[in-house]
């Protein structure tokens, strides 16, 4: 998946129905409000509540450092 991709704007966070970032080179989603990532397996994000992992309270503050505008 691609910065560019057209999929982005309509990818969503299973649970709060909000916009995901996407973070490269990791092949992930991020979604910074809960601080959850989705993986991308083989170019397919893995968009299950489930799949989601809680990141560290560090590891948050680095990923949204890359995110912001």
């Amino acid at each position: 998946m691609q910065p560019d991709d057209p999929l982005l704007r309509i990818l969503a966070c299973p649970l709060d129905k909000e916009p995901l970032a996407l973070l490269l080179p990791e092949d992930s989603l991020y979604n910074p409000r809960l601080r959850r990532r989705y993986p991308i397996v083989d170019g397919i994000p893995q968009l299950l509540p489930s799949s989601g992992v809680r990141v560290s309270d560090e590891e948050h503050a680095r990923l949204t450092r890359r995110i912001a505008p």
